[in-house]
């Protein structure tokens, strides 16, 4: 029997299952089956936490997509990973893991039963691109980024779709509708290897605040998704960024065992 942990992240949802010795098996038919909401436990996603060699490093996070197949990083499944990592006593309150695009550093805020606020750091972002009427850049996995108004009007699963096989992506995109309010940012993404819409993602969330910056110049921006609220805090340089920390909710919602 092997025990796996179900979290989500403002939405965003995951199987965890601390997996040391990398003997899980990752067959992509199998890691479907797992997050199929009909057939399976259901997720966006699911999470293999490992040991790491280095000792500068606390764990290892491999990503794989609902679709069964191994991803790009994921921001929220960054910051779930780093929760559940405290419930096994690997970290305590901040760590470093190792992630598909480099070292990532963690940190718990606050927490309340189930319930834990965490900042995560992600990779800097050397350029930002213009795709038709929005921005390209890569925060982990690659995003567009669309500004629009009357967002709960949009038809993100068809125009997410349409841009997410755009023969100018040959690997495909993530795709984020962005409205501007006066305080903060609502956005919605479609999700590449989930193939839907989520109730949130944090490396579309980063996109879009850094995109934001290139039309208002600011270094911090609130967000709002379906699933939750977040802050993204950097540093700017013409279209460059360093030192982008993701921050937002988590939830541990059950645990439970595979044959």
């Amino acid at each position: 029997m092997l025990e796996f942990y179900k979290y989500h992240g403002a939405g965003n949802d995951f199987i965890l299952l601390h997996d040391p010795d990398k003997t899980f098996d990752t067959r992509p038919n199998y890691i479907y089956q797992l997050c199929h909401r009909r057939l399976g436990i259901g997720a966006d996603g699911l999470i293999l936490i490992h040991s790491h060699h280095r000792k500068d490093i606390d764990f290892e996070m491999r990503y794989f997509n609902a679709d069964g197949y191994e991803g790009s990083m994921c921001g929220n499944g960054g910051r779930c990973a780093l929760a559940f990592a405290k419930k096994m006593q690997i970290i305590a309150d901040e760590g470093v893991f190792i992630g598909v695009d480099g070292a990532h550093y963690g940190k718990i805020i606050n927490e309340k039963g189930n319930l834990a606020e965490i900042s995560l750091q992600m990779k800097n972002v050397e350029n930002i691109g213009n795709f038709e009427d929005g921005f390209f850049l890569d925060t982990g996995s690659p995003h567009v980024v669309k500004f629009v108004e009357n967002i709960k009007n949009i038809d993100v699963i068809t125009e997410g779709k349409r841009i997410r096989h755009h023969p100018h992506f040959p690997k495909g995109t993530n795709v984020n509708f962005v409205e501007i309010n006066d305080n903060y940012l609502f956005v919605r993404t479609f999700e590449r290897g989930v193939e839907d819409e989520t109730l949130s993602c944090g490396t579309g969330v980063t996109a879009s605040s850094l995109s934001y910056s290139m039309k208002k110049n600011i270094n911090t921006v609130n967000v709002k998704t379906l699933g939750g609220e977040f802050n993204v805090s950097f540093q700017k340089k013409n279209s460059s960024f360093k030192n982008i920390f993701l921050q937002g909710p988590t939830c541990f919602v059950f645990k439970g065992f595979l044959e």
